[in-house]
Protein backbone atom coordinates (compact mmCIF):
# COMPACT_ATOMS: atom_id res chain seq x y z
CA UNK A 1 0.00 0.00 0.00
CA UNK A 2 1.01 3.71 -0.50
CA UNK A 3 0.92 6.23 2.05
CA UNK A 4 -1.81 9.00 1.73
CA UNK A 5 1.28 11.44 0.87
CA UNK A 6 1.96 9.36 -2.04
CA UNK A 7 -1.62 9.23 -3.15
CA UNK A 8 -1.17 13.22 -3.14
CA UNK A 9 1.53 13.33 -5.53
CA UNK A 10 -0.30 10.50 -7.67
CA UNK A 11 -3.33 13.28 -7.34
CA UNK A 12 -1.58 16.27 -7.78
CA UNK A 13 0.71 15.11 -10.41
CA UNK A 14 -2.65 13.84 -12.68
CA UNK A 15 -3.67 17.15 -12.12
CA UNK A 16 -0.72 19.12 -13.86
CA UNK A 17 -0.74 16.19 -16.29
CA UNK A 18 -4.14 16.90 -17.00
CA UNK A 19 -3.13 20.53 -16.93
CA UNK A 20 -0.59 19.72 -20.16
CA UNK A 21 2.20 19.15 -17.61
CA UNK A 22 3.44 16.11 -19.68
CA UNK A 23 6.33 14.82 -17.60
CA UNK A 24 4.15 14.21 -15.03
CA UNK A 25 3.35 11.17 -16.58
CA UNK A 26 7.27 10.32 -16.04
CA UNK A 27 6.66 10.66 -12.04
CA UNK A 28 3.85 8.30 -11.98
CA UNK A 29 5.32 5.91 -13.61
CA UNK A 30 8.50 6.44 -11.66
CA UNK A 31 6.10 5.46 -8.75
CA UNK A 32 4.04 2.69 -9.82
CA UNK A 33 5.89 0.75 -12.82
CA UNK A 34 7.52 -1.90 -10.86
CA UNK A 35 4.02 -2.85 -9.31
CA UNK A 36 2.14 -2.54 -12.46
CA UNK A 37 4.47 -4.81 -13.86
CA UNK A 38 4.52 -7.26 -10.91
CA UNK A 39 1.37 -7.55 -10.67
CA UNK A 40 0.75 -8.46 -14.64
CA UNK A 41 3.45 -10.55 -14.83
CA UNK A 42 1.71 -12.80 -11.75
CA UNK A 43 -1.02 -12.42 -14.32
CA UNK A 44 -0.17 -13.33 -16.91
CA UNK A 45 3.40 -15.34 -16.48
CA UNK A 46 4.58 -14.06 -19.04
CA UNK A 47 7.21 -11.14 -18.68
CA UNK A 48 6.73 -10.10 -22.25
CA UNK A 49 3.38 -9.63 -22.35
CA UNK A 50 3.25 -8.16 -18.65
CA UNK A 51 5.95 -5.27 -20.10
CA UNK A 52 3.40 -4.45 -23.01
CA UNK A 53 0.45 -4.82 -20.50
CA UNK A 54 2.14 -2.23 -18.36
CA UNK A 55 3.20 0.45 -21.19
CA UNK A 56 -0.30 0.00 -22.22
CA UNK A 57 -1.37 0.85 -18.56
CA UNK A 58 0.65 3.91 -18.70
CA UNK A 59 -0.81 4.85 -22.20
CA UNK A 60 -4.02 4.38 -20.79
CA UNK A 61 -3.36 6.97 -18.12
CA UNK A 62 -2.39 9.58 -20.09
CA UNK A 63 -5.03 9.04 -22.75
CA UNK A 64 -7.86 9.23 -19.53
CA UNK A 65 -5.88 12.58 -18.03
CA UNK A 66 -8.60 14.79 -19.03
CA UNK A 67 -11.58 12.46 -17.59
CA UNK A 68 -9.43 11.62 -14.56
CA UNK A 69 -11.42 12.35 -10.98
CA UNK A 70 -9.72 12.05 -7.74
CA UNK A 71 -12.45 11.00 -5.77
CA UNK A 72 -10.48 7.24 -4.23
CA UNK A 73 -7.72 5.99 -4.31
CA UNK A 74 -5.00 6.27 -6.88
CA UNK A 75 -3.79 2.63 -6.72
CA UNK A 76 -7.76 1.36 -7.06
CA UNK A 77 -7.98 3.35 -10.19
CA UNK A 78 -4.71 2.16 -11.76
CA UNK A 79 -5.11 -1.18 -11.14
CA UNK A 80 -8.60 -1.30 -12.68
CA UNK A 81 -6.81 0.00 -15.88
CA UNK A 82 -3.93 -2.74 -15.79
CA UNK A 83 -6.57 -5.47 -14.49
CA UNK A 84 -8.81 -4.66 -17.35
CA UNK A 85 -5.94 -5.08 -19.93
CA UNK A 86 -5.01 -8.61 -18.66
CA UNK A 87 -8.54 -9.47 -18.70
CA UNK A 88 -8.63 -8.25 -22.46
CA UNK A 89 -5.44 -10.08 -23.10
CA UNK A 90 -6.73 -12.99 -21.53
CA UNK A 91 -9.87 -12.77 -23.98
CA UNK A 92 -7.94 -12.13 -26.88
CA UNK A 93 -5.88 -15.06 -26.64
CA UNK A 94 -8.91 -17.42 -26.17
CA UNK A 95 -9.96 -15.74 -29.56
CA UNK A 96 -6.26 -16.34 -31.18
CA UNK A 97 -4.70 -19.43 -29.23
CA UNK A 98 -0.70 -19.49 -30.51
CA UNK A 99 2.11 -21.15 -29.12
CA UNK A 100 4.98 -19.38 -28.47
CA UNK A 101 8.49 -20.01 -29.61
CA UNK A 102 10.17 -19.07 -26.18
CA UNK A 103 7.29 -21.99 -24.10
CA UNK A 104 9.50 -24.95 -25.15
CA UNK A 105 12.52 -23.59 -23.65
CA UNK A 106 10.30 -22.91 -20.54
CA UNK A 107 11.89 -19.97 -20.36
CA UNK A 108 9.53 -17.93 -18.78
CA UNK A 109 10.72 -18.79 -15.35
CA UNK A 110 12.31 -15.09 -14.91
CA UNK A 111 10.89 -13.89 -11.77
CA UNK A 112 12.24 -17.05 -10.25
CA UNK A 113 15.51 -16.71 -11.39
CA UNK A 114 15.56 -13.26 -9.88
CA UNK A 115 14.93 -14.45 -5.85
CA UNK A 116 18.06 -13.61 -3.66
CA UNK A 117 20.19 -15.74 -2.54
CA UNK A 118 21.41 -14.99 0.27
CA UNK A 119 23.97 -16.49 2.52
CA UNK A 120 21.95 -20.25 2.02
CA UNK A 121 23.73 -23.29 0.63
CA UNK A 122 22.84 -24.70 -2.66
CA UNK A 123 20.50 -27.44 -1.36
CA UNK A 124 18.27 -24.63 0.48
CA UNK A 125 18.54 -22.50 -2.65
CA UNK A 126 17.06 -25.24 -4.45
CA UNK A 127 14.25 -25.98 -2.38
CA UNK A 128 13.13 -21.99 -2.05
CA UNK A 129 13.48 -22.26 -5.79
CA UNK A 130 11.22 -25.23 -6.43
CA UNK A 131 8.67 -23.78 -3.76
CA UNK A 132 8.62 -20.79 -5.85
CA UNK A 133 8.36 -22.29 -8.87
CA UNK A 134 5.39 -23.84 -7.34
CA UNK A 135 3.99 -21.52 -5.95
CA UNK A 136 4.42 -18.93 -9.35
CA UNK A 137 2.35 -22.35 -11.41
CA UNK A 138 -0.01 -22.86 -8.43
CA UNK A 139 -1.33 -18.69 -9.01
CA UNK A 140 -1.09 -19.12 -12.56
CA UNK A 141 -3.43 -22.19 -12.85
CA UNK A 142 -6.12 -20.66 -10.70
CA UNK A 143 -8.93 -19.24 -13.35
CA UNK A 144 -8.86 -15.72 -13.73
CA UNK A 145 -11.38 -14.18 -11.13
CA UNK A 146 -9.27 -15.70 -8.57
CA UNK A 147 -5.51 -15.00 -9.52
CA UNK A 148 -6.70 -11.54 -9.97
CA UNK A 149 -8.38 -11.18 -5.87
CA UNK A 150 -5.30 -13.33 -4.50
CA UNK A 151 -2.24 -11.03 -6.73
CA UNK A 152 -4.04 -7.86 -5.86
CA UNK A 153 -4.37 -8.99 -2.26
CA UNK A 154 -1.46 -11.05 -0.71
CA UNK A 155 1.28 -9.55 -3.37
CA UNK A 156 -0.21 -5.93 -4.01
CA UNK A 157 -1.77 -5.45 0.08
CA UNK A 158 -5.17 -4.30 -1.63
CA UNK A 159 -8.31 -4.32 0.91
CA UNK A 160 -11.19 -6.65 -0.17
CA UNK A 161 -13.02 -2.81 -1.04
CA UNK A 162 -10.31 -1.69 -3.18
CA UNK A 163 -10.25 -5.17 -4.88
CA UNK A 164 -14.24 -5.09 -5.31
CA UNK A 165 -13.24 -1.67 -7.57
CA UNK A 166 -10.65 -3.00 -9.44
CA UNK A 167 -13.06 -6.50 -9.91
CA UNK A 168 -16.21 -4.94 -10.50
CA UNK A 169 -17.46 -6.92 -7.56
CA UNK A 170 -18.66 -6.69 -3.88
CA UNK A 171 -16.43 -6.78 -1.55
CA UNK A 172 -18.29 -9.77 -0.33
CA UNK A 173 -17.54 -11.58 -3.71
CA UNK A 174 -13.66 -10.63 -2.84
CA UNK A 175 -14.25 -12.51 -0.23
CA UNK A 176 -15.45 -15.79 -1.65
CA UNK A 177 -12.94 -15.71 -4.33
CA UNK A 178 -10.04 -15.32 -1.97
CA UNK A 179 -11.60 -18.27 -0.20
CA UNK A 180 -11.56 -20.39 -3.06
CA UNK A 181 -8.30 -19.26 -4.24
CA UNK A 182 -7.05 -20.42 -1.17
CA UNK A 183 -8.12 -23.68 -1.08
CA UNK A 184 -7.46 -24.34 -4.52
CA UNK A 185 -3.67 -23.19 -3.25
CA UNK A 186 -3.84 -25.35 -0.05
CA UNK A 187 -4.45 -27.94 -2.22
CA UNK A 188 -1.66 -27.44 -5.12
CA UNK A 189 0.73 -26.92 -2.63
CA UNK A 190 0.21 -29.21 0.14
CA UNK A 191 3.48 -30.76 -0.02
CA UNK A 192 5.35 -27.52 0.38
CA UNK A 193 3.06 -26.91 3.09
CA UNK A 194 4.24 -29.42 5.01
CA UNK A 195 7.77 -29.05 4.38
CA UNK A 196 7.37 -25.32 5.95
Amino acid sequence: MTSPSAGDADHAAMARLRDGDDPALNEIMDRWQRRVTSFLLRMTGNEAVALDLAQETFVRVYQSRERFQPRGEFSTWLFTIAANLGRQHFRWQGRHPSVSLDAAGGDDRAMVDRLPAGDRDPREQAEARERAEAVRDAVLALPHELREAVVLSEYEGLSHQQIAGIAGCTPKAVETRLYRARSLLRERLGRFLKIV
